[in-house]
């Protein structure tokens, strides 16, 4: 019991960088409807942006997440329109040919990322990395990484500012409009090739910042890319197809199971444990935890 206090802080912690590799992919499937295989190398490729512009500058590395996140959001932004082109063509289903087309991008991202960056593992260093805080009462006691709980403020920051997005906005109202119905959106005005651009551009660009983070908390290599791709789908998946309030649960869901099993059971079973819960919990709720998936 003296290690509770420790499980459920390190999962809250690992949910918070769950919630922003997963809340950009849910966005894009429930506007574009496609799977995007690559989620793991934008990942793995704005990680590597991060860790040569924190050599190139000294910056710290959450100064340069803005800087991060234009880049890579310019390009999702240009990227888009060819992905519109492969999954509106007359032959095929739209979600195969997406999720062909993506699997294929993550190809050869990993591959250009292992012949130019190679095997090696790297870290991102941030001044919160050797900061940390300690609690203790009693028997009871934990400690609490600042890089992570950094982290976690990011991905709190993330959510909020996309809740905004989404509610408060006319852009917001134009993409939730065409998440429910293209027709009837372009009837009423929505631009739908230019408004999935955006979205598309948003997406990329939090998943690339969230590369950053990732190389700072954890590390940064070529091969990193699918570990992240899993996560996204089981996220996605356990929130209910593009349902994007339902991502900070199964999020934080998924890290206090990998923190549990890590301190009290073997680690071994924590990606078993995971997939059977989803797999328990798609029995019972097959859009969901909250039933709202598409």
């Amino acid at each position: 019991m003296e290690l509770l206090p420790q499980a459920l802080i390190d999962g809250i912690l690992l949910g918070g960088i769950y919630i922003t590799i997963a809340i950009g992919f849910s966005l894009v499937y429930g506007v574009m409807h496609i799977i995007d295989f690559a989620v793991g190398e934008w990942i793995m490729l704005g990680a590597f942006l991060g860790l040569y512009l924190n050599k190139w500058t000294g910056l710290d590395p959450f100064l340069l997440l803005p800087l991060v996140f234009v880049v890579f959001g310019l390009i999702g932004y240009l990227l888009q329109p060819v992905i519109h082109r492969v999954i509106s063509g007359r032959q095929g289903n739209p979600l195969l040919m997406g999720l062909v087309f993506t699997f294929g991008l993550a190809l050869m991202f990993r591959g250009i990322a292992l012949t130019g960056f190679g095997f090696y593992s790297h870290s991102i260093p941030s001044t919160f990395s050797d900061k940390s805080f300690f609690y203790e009462q009693g028997t009871f006691f934990m400690t609490v990484s600042g890089i992570r709980l950094a982290g976690l403020i990011y991905a709190l920051v993330i959510t909020v500012a996309l809740h905004w997005l989404l509610k408060k906005t006319n852009f917001g109202l134009g993409v939730r409009a065409l998440a429910q119905n293209r027709d009837a959106a372009a009837l009423m005005g929505v631009n739908g090739k230019r408004t999935s651009s955006y979205v598309y551009g948003i997406y990329v660009g939090i998943s690339a910042m969230t590369g950053v983070l990732i190389g700072s908390i954890l590390s940064v290599s070529a091969q990193m890319g699918p570990d992240y791709t899993i996560v996204a789908f089981f996220v996605v998946v356990l929130a209910g197809m593009g349902h994007l309030a339902g991502v900070p649960w199964a999020a934080f869901l998924l890290g206090l199971v990998q923190s549990f099993f890590l301190i009290y059971l073997d680690p071994g079973l924590t990606m078993l444990a995971v997939f059977a819960i989803l797999f328990t919990i798609l029995l019972v709720s097959p859009r969901g935890l909250f039933a709202k998936g598409v």
